[in-house]
């Protein structure tokens, strides 16, 4: 068994599946499934995830120095407002070099556009 970094299962059958093109059932797969790209240096699969109208023209994941060393995921809530848009709150932690352990806690938003789940944008606290 090949675990995954969201810590959710087996990689392929839980991320690996959404990473090789299946689209996400829910908001919440598709968060996992891109703190698993950032953990696994997907830049590709993030930016088509992502939405147009925010999506950057890039994230520079394979020039980053530091490199993060990703710790854990906990998602902390998933609600759907509408049937078409979804908020996820979740805290990452990360190690950025040889610092210590860090915290990023975001509330994201999401739309699920022609049947696919897009990371709109968050806020981080």
């Amino acid at each position: 068994m090949n675990e995954c970094p969201c810590g959710y299962g087996d990689y392929a059958t839980c991320c690996g599946r959404w990473h090789s093109g299946e689209p996400a059932p829910t908001a919440e797969a598709l968060m996992r499934s891109r703190y698993s790209a950032y953990v696994l240096g997907l830049e590709t699969y993030l930016l088509e995830t992502w939405h147009q109208s925010t999506r950057p023209a890039s994230l520079g994941l394979a020039t980053q120095a530091p490199k993060p060393t990703w710790l854990g995921l906990t998602v902390k809530r998933h609600v759907n407002p509408t049937p078409d848009t979804a908020i996820v709150e979740f805290v990452a932690r990360l190690r950025m070099g040889g610092g210590s352990a860090e915290r990023m806690h975001e509330t994201s938003r999401f739309v699920r556009e022609d049947g696919r789940w897009l990371y709109v944008d968050g806020d981080v606290s």
